[in-house]
């Protein structure tokens, strides 16, 4: 009775075996499936140090490039001025980067603004005038944002002070566009940049190697598109940053000799104490 019981048993677990696999696909119930490959969140990887340029404005005696920052301002108008604005300038402060009063009436006079409204009431536009803020490309925030998928493109007046690293920054995040690590997924309409927090930005790559033609004889490659652009967003966000300098060496010019000539009067003054 003993063995036919340790037969019984034998057999009752052979059968569960052979039908365990019936039983979990009547159950619904599955052996636990082999984990996918893991995903790389762009949040983990790390940010490195942004490049660092040697731009002609830097220092305390630097100047603007204005030939550079002529080329920049091309490229603000056949490239970022479709999605992006410079609500703070004005078409004739571009007197700023070297350009004549012919030459900014005519690009004030290529775009229409508005102009109020007719004897109708209806509202009419009119050529620019170098008076006129730079024409937005947008009327409002919504229909900026319907336009680029929800995202807001920012405005480019003072977007140089506005992120830390300046100059160097802009210039990073323009050439650090680049395909994914092996294992990163990104969100929907987002893009990879090295230099970007969290590497995921909605902005496509804006520039590529001859995304312009240069009139001067510049190869317009895509590190010198973006030192070109840089330069012009530059002067846009500080267009008073020579004077400024200009100012400060005058100043401390006239310290040291106000110095010197305090030092020579209490020489001459406390002469007969010493």
């Amino acid at each position: 009775m003993r063995g036919l019981k340790y037969l019984s048993l034998s057999v009752a677990a052979a059968c569960a075996a052979a039908f365990a696999p019936l039983a979990w696909a009547d159950s619904g119930d599955k052996p636990e499936a082999k984990a996918p490959a893991h995903e790389i969140s762009t949040a983990d990887i790390p940010v490195p140090p942004l490049p660092h340029i040697d731009w002609s404005f830097n220092g305390p005696f630097g100047t603007y490039d204005r030939a550079s920052a002529q080329r920049g301002f091309l490229i603000y108008q056949q490239v970022c001025s479709s999605c992006h604005s410079l609500n703070q300038l004005y078409y004739r402060n571009l007197e700023g980067i070297g350009l004549s009063e012919d030459q900014i009436k005519a690009i004030a006079a290529s775009v229409q603004v508005p102009g109020g409204v007719n004897d109708e009431g209806q509202p009419i536009e009119r050529p620019g005038k170098p008076s006129d803020h730079f024409k937005a490309p947008f009327p409002n925030e919504q229909a900026a944002r319907a336009a680029n998928g929800g995202a807001l493109p920012p405005d480019q007046s003072v977007l140089e002070l506005a992120r830390e690293g300046g100059a160097d920054y802009l210039y990073a995040i323009l050439t650090g566009y680049a395909d994914p690590p092996a294992g990163v997924k990104l969100m929907s309409g987002m893009n990879y940049n090295t230099y970007f927090p969290g590497h995921q930005i909605a902005m496509p790559q804006p520039l590529q190697e001859g995304s312009v033609q240069y009139t001067d004889g510049v190869k317009p490659t895509l590190d010198q598109e973006a030192k070109d652009v840089v330069t012009f967003l530059t002067w846009a966000a500080n267009p008073e940053m020579e004077e400024r300098k200009q100012t400060g060496v005058r100043v401390i010019l006239f310290l040291v000799f106000l110095t010197g000539v305090t030092y020579a009067v209490k020489r001459r003054v406390w002469s007969d104490l010493h």
